[in-house]
């Protein structure tokens, strides 16, 4: 079956082209990303995909690690085939790249922030500058809830591996699988939670402010 996103599927062979010259973590991890999205067999909606695949500017960070990093060679041996590299190359370089937090321990408490990160692959803040699109990774440990929050950005999560739950506006939690598509239009409420294994979910931000903190209370309703 041909890959579902040929804009960044189309991408293979310039990547392979540049191959030689991807030396960093951060290159290499974007050039992963690109082609997990590519191969995926749900489609990711065309404008999330919009100029993921041209050359981008790359940052130099500052390097910052958290507590929640420890979870993810439980996530890699527990991935599925189809994004086991991805994750395992994160996994691997994880000290090589600038992980973020929104909140604090007086936002949602001390497990959470314990249990809790991202990394801002591309966007305003992120490895590769972009000031149309976000894109990056969400890690939450076990026996994590993040409470109903919204934002001004319309938002794709695609679960890599672990286990979660996902609730949108006033409808329940559910189940979604490695692969699947979520998608969370403009400031519709939104939560998630996870159960005794730990989640690592790739994330794309488009439409809105790009570094924007999620106001936390429900807003518009809209269920799955």
């Amino acid at each position: 079956m041909p890959p579902r996103n040929p804009s960044l599927a189309a991408t293979g062979g310039r990547e392979n082209r540049r191959e030689d010259r991807v030396t960093t973590a951060p290159e290499r991890l974007l050039q992963a990303f690109r082609q997990y999205l590519g191969a995926l067999s749900e489609p990711v909606p065309s404008r999330f995909l919009e100029g993921l695949g041209e050359p981008m500017q790359a940052r130099d960070l500052a390097l910052r690690t958290l507590d929640c990093l420890a979870h993810l060679d439980r996530i890699a041996a527990s991935a599925p085939p189809e994004s086991h590299g991805l994750i395992r190359l994160l996994a691997d370089h994880r000290d090589q790249l600038v992980w973020g937090q929104t909140y604090t321990a007086a936002d949602f408490g001390q497990h959470f922030i314990d249990n809790y990160g991202w990394l801002e692959l591309i966007g305003t803040r992120g490895h590769f500058e972009s000031e149309e699109i976000a894109a990056g990774f969400l890690i939450l440990g076990p026996g994590v809830h993040y409470p109903d929050h919204h934002h001004a950005a319309e938002e794709i999560y695609v679960p890599l591996a672990g286990e979660a739950e996902w609730r949108k506006g006033n409808g329940s939690f559910l189940r979604w699988q490695p692969g699947e598509v979520i998608h969370h239009p403009s400031n519709v409420s939104h939560a998630m939670r996870t159960g005794s294994e730990p989640l690592l979910a790739l994330y794309l931000w488009r439409g809105g402010p790009l570094a924007q903190r999620s106001v936390i209370a429900p807003a518009e309703t809209e269920a799955f």
